[in-house]
């Protein structure tokens, strides 16, 4: 085979992927926008939980503080356009069959992806607050900025919202046979260092109260994730008896 033809096949993918960026991004400015309609009641919710109006100490701390939430926002408003646009990435190396859980995917995903933030918002988030505001009030004064507090409130719900969409990745990695349950169970360990990790870089804090909160749900969906990815294990074996 020659360079050229071994080189078409990988501009044609990054051809795609250039496409698919595009209109992801697209997306996300579009969402973006239409989020600056309603930031400043975004705001006013987000802050509610600190119970007190945050700072801003430097000149631009109010409008930086303003796009991220619109930006957050925006994200979350075209996730599903998002999540289509990968699966039209990944779809093309399946089989027809495999292409239809695009019906599935999309829908679940971004449902997994909501039921990720609620749970932050009304599990996680109160409880980190709580603990992060109430520790050593005799020797801090916690006045937190503008920036910081929503920082680590918009990057908490988002990663959470992500990593709730865990089992229904392992659930179509199982489905077209590239993660076995058997495999999963084998490498729990591994999996628990990798959630703990993953807790580290998704919780702006460093203090283990929150890192311990944020680590248990998710150990909880791996679990679930072995569950499924029993489930789409076997449906691959019966796609590939049929066929």
């Amino acid at each position: 085979m020659s360079d050229t033809a071994e080189k078409q096949p990988i501009l044609a993918h990054i051809h795609e992927l250039r496409r698919r960026l595009t209109w992801a991004v697209g997306a996300l400015l579009v969402g973006t926008i239409v989020s600056f309609i309603f930031a400043e009641d975004l705001l006013t919710f987000l802050i509610a939980p600190y119970g007190a109006r945050v700072q801003a100490i430097s000149p631009t701390d109010t409008i930086e503080t303003y796009f991220k939430v619109a930006l957050v926002s925006g994200a979350i408003l075209t996730m599903p356009i998002i999540l289509l646009q990968i699966w039209l990435f990944v779809s093309p190396g399946l089989e027809r069959h495999e292409r239809r859980l695009v019906y599935i995917f999309v829908p679940a995903a971004f449902g997994l992806f909501l039921t990720g933030i609620v749970f932050s918002w009304l599990v996680l988030l109160p409880a980190a607050i709580r603990f992060l505001a109430d520790f050593m009030p005799d020797i801090f004064n916690v006045e937190w900025t503008a920036p910081e507090y929503i920082g680590f409130t918009t990057s908490f719900l988002f990663w959470i919202g992500v990593s709730f969409e865990m089992p229904l990745v392992i659930y179509l990695l199982a489905r077209v046979g590239l993660v076995t349950a058997a495999a999963l169970r084998e490498h729990w360990r591994v999996a628990v260092v990798a959630i703990a990790i993953l807790s580290a870089v998704i919780t702006p804090s460093i203090d283990p109260m929150t890192m311990m909160l944020t680590m248990a749900p998710l150990i909880v969906l791996y679990l679930v994730s072995i569950v499924l990815a029993v489930v789409g294990e076997r449906q691959f074996e019966r796609s590939m008896a049929v066929t």
